[in-house]
């Protein structure tokens, strides 16, 4: 796939390990959310854009298993199975339901993220649309090569949180994210009033009068959006 920092989703109920796992898989340069059951990562899934699932099989409810056969009837996104050491014949099944790998538990968190890179390594880049370049008024970004440049051919100079607030609100257009969750996102100490100066200065690099930005837009109550032209 394309070099651009890729978004995992974590699903697990056990609350202590989606901690751990959330925290590790940022300190190694992914975006992270997670969900402690079907039903929440199901929700994820209708609003953000996700590269890769990690999935434990035991989970009250529906399991793993069961949210994973309902998963390949719309999406071929990668998916990491989670699993206690003595559950092969799950294991099988996962293989054989649509999952790319799977990691018995307890595991080596370094071992997890080789196995992710090595996916997403041979994960196919989805063939080239519109929505790979942006439209943002008086300039264009590019979500593939995270560069930002002016209609007049000038590259205009961002920072990596800069870039990264584009992806995620570039991959969604349109779609409201609240400042908790681009926090949440962003992780490295970034918080909901941080997110709010990032976004300032974000629109006096992009829009035509940043006090009345068209492209990238305050939803009262609500966060952040963008609307490219």
């Amino acid at each position: 796939m394309d070099s651009r920092k890729a978004h995992l989703l974590v699903v697990d109920d056990d609350t202590r390990l989606r901690s751990l796992l959330q925290r590790f898989l940022r300190e190694n340069g992914f975006y992270v959310s997670v969900a402690k059951n079907a039903v929440e990562a199901r929700s994820q899934l209708q609003n953000y854009v996700f590269d890769l699932l990690i999935v434990d099989i035991m989970m009250p409810g529906e399991t793993g298993l069961e949210f994973l056969h309902k998963l390949r009837d719309e999406s071929n996104i990668p998916v990491i199975m989670l699993t206690a050491m003595g559950e092969t014949e799950d294991r099988i099944l996962g293989l054989e339901t649509g999952a790319d790998d799977y990691l018995p538990k307890p595991f080596e968190p370094k071992e997890l993220v080789l196995r992710i890179k090595n996916i997403l390594r041979r994960t196919p880049v989805v063939a080239e649309d519109e929505n790979k370049v942006l439209n943002l008024g008086l300039c264009f970004y590019d979500l593939i090569k995270k560069e930002l440049w002016s209609k007049n051919g000038s590259l205009i100079h961002i920072t990596p949180v800069e870039q990264s607030l584009l992806n995620i609100l570039g991959q969604k257009s349109g779609q409201v994210f609240s400042r908790e969750k681009l926090a949440d996102m962003l992780g490295a100490g970034q918080n909901p009033r941080s997110i709010d100066v990032q976004i300032t200065r974000l629109r006096k690099k992009i829009e035509k009068d940043s006090k009345n930005p068209r492209c990238l837009q305050t939803v009262r109550g609500k966060g952040y959006m963008l609307l490219p032209s």
